[in-house]
């Protein structure tokens, strides 16, 4: 126990003692990409080497979630080397962890910059103690920031970012070196290609000078990748701040995880999607859908040189049937003939959808006249071969044609309907192309 008056300590004794007390003592030196390890205790003892690179060291504090070792995907890691780049003393508190632990560490880092791109990092782990009380602190602004991946302010006059924090790496603000048109150029790869566009064009400074007043906000949905590299729907938001100068352009900047939801709200769309364009006896697509299937293959047929053929199906006597046996004996009839189209049509590239009552009609994309007539005699076999209950066996007619160059929709539909009408004049149950 040192029981000495406080004058006779001397800035060298205080030095010592400040070097036995502290857990960790790094000396940096970022043109060299270097950093030498001086004193290393506890925790750091197996978190810190010797020596290596600063690169590495940066990512090992700051670049991997939050209370975890595992790093966060190498998209973020372009970060790295703006992060490590200390113009003044800095001072935060990280979570690190160990491989193999379950508990994090609670430290406190303080930088002192003292040449250029040289820095000596101080680094203490907190006790038990502190580290609950650090945890409680946190736990309220956590509860009610969680949803927000990303946060930053902006000056576009300046060109600067400030007050960056990534919240699954730390609760912290991160010290980035970053103008904000050199963020913008970084960040855009981490956007799905279809929303880069839209991301440059949103964050330009001239739109966002022109668009938001202050204290004006807006935001926009796209999908963006999260730190494990993964794609997710996310919130783009931009508030400009409320100042008195019109001409003072300072906005804030949120990321918000939006995925679940758009998740839940995509699938409920799609549903909804379906039940639209669905036959609701037969579960194929139903008369306005397979309409549109038919105008698309035929933009197709003038756009491309790729064959497009289209056939009409009928079931053969229908009226008899629902007049012998019922009605809710012709509709099991009807569900069973459209999945014996979806059976064997499954493997091509087609479109299956209800005309009307018994008539269907089949898209048929990479066909020309003669794949188009396999298939269809091989639908009309199948038909004829298959029992259906109560009834026995019934059969089909079928009318189909290759899409000409130039044809309109009623030139398709006249040729496979007249060709349908063909094949029930000579006998139904055959295939007739025109």
């Amino acid at each position: 126990m040192d029981d000495r008056n406080l004058n006779d300590f001397t800035a060298e004794e205080i030095s010592r003692l400040l070097k036995d007390a502290v857990d960790a003592i790094i000396v940096v030196d970022g043109n060299a990409d270097e950093y030498k390890t001086i004193v290393r205790r506890r925790f750091f003892e197996k978190f810190l080497k010797e020596s290596g690179s600063y690169h590495d060291l940066i990512l090992d504090l700051w670049f991997h979630f939050n209370e975890s070792n595992e790093q966060v995907s190498e998209d973020y890691q372009v970060f790295a080397d703006n992060t490590g780049v200390f113009k003044a003393k800095y001072s935060r508190r990280l979570r690190l962890a160990l491989e193999g632990e379950e508990q994090s560490h609670l430290v406190q880092l303080t930088v002192y910059p003292f040449a250029e791109a040289k820095y000596i990092f101080i680094l203490d782990e907190f006790n038990d103690n502190e580290s609950l009380q650090e945890s409680l602190t946190t736990k309220k602004i956590n509860t009610i920031q969680n949803s927000y991946l990303f946060s930053m302010y902006i000056d576009l006059v300046q060109d600067t970012t400030s007050s960056i924090n990534v919240a699954e790496i730390s609760d912290d603000v991160v010290n980035y070196n970053l103008k904000y048109s050199e963020w913008r150029m970084m960040i855009v790869n981490m956007f799905q290609p279809e929303d880069q566009e839209q991301f440059l064009h949103r964050t330009d400074p001239e739109y966002l000078k022109k668009n938001f007043t202050p204290g004006r906000a807006a935001s926009y949905d796209c999908m963006m990748r999260n730190l494990e590299g993964n794609f997710i729907w996310v919130k783009l938001t931009f508030s400009r701040a409320q100042t008195n100068n019109d001409d003072d352009y300072r906005f804030v900047f949120l990321v918000q995880d939006i995925n679940e939801n758009s998740i839940e709200t995509l699938s409920a769309l799609k549903k909804y999607e379906e039940m639209a364009i669905t036959d609701p006896l037969t579960g194929v697509y139903n008369h306005g859908e397979i309409e549109t299937q038919l105008h698309n293959a035929l933009a197709l047929r003038q756009k491309y040189d790729d064959p497009v053929s289209v056939m009409m199906l009928d079931l053969d006597l229908f009226k008899s049937i629902n007049d012998t046996y019922g009605h809710s004996v012709g509709d099991a009839a009807l569900k069973q003939f459209a999945a014996i189209m979806k059976d064997i049509a499954s493997d091509d590239n087609t479109s299956v959808g209800r005309w009307g009552g018994e008539e269907f009609v089949i898209v048929c994309y990479d066909k020309g006249a003669e794949a188009v007539s396999y298939l269809a005699e091989k639908l009309r076999k199948t038909v004829e071969e298959t029992e259906f209950p109560d009834i026995g066996h019934i059969t089909c007619s079928i009318g189909a044609t290759e899409l000409k160059e130039g044809d309109t929709f009623t030139d398709a539909f006249n040729r496979i309907d007249k060709a349908m009408y063909e094949s029930k004049h000579n006998g139904r149950n055959q295939v007739t192309m025109f």
